[in-house]
């Protein structure tokens, strides 16, 4: 009788022990889920800065329909 206290005690401790790591690791990743929510809450997008960037860049220097053969030296015959 003794045997089955003890056995059912040490169940007992195994289960509270089981559930006490689960509640430990259930608040770590509620934690850690507030904190990435709030990061990227608080963290301004600079992506946005460049979804309407036109790049001009090439127009300063190329014309469009702008004849190239000019700059090319005439083939000697």
């Amino acid at each position: 009788m003794r045997n089955e206290i003890v056995k059912e005690d040490a169940v007992e401790t195994a289960k509270n022990t089981i559930i006490a790591i689960c509640i430990i690791v259930g608040v770590i990743t509620l934690i850690a889920g507030i904190a990435v929510a709030v990061y990227k809450y608080l963290t301004p997008d600079y992506l946005d800065d460049f979804d309407e960037f036109d790049d001009d860049f090439d127009d300063d220097f190329f014309e469009d329909g702008a004849d190239f053969t000019e700059d090319v030296a005439p083939a000697e015959a």
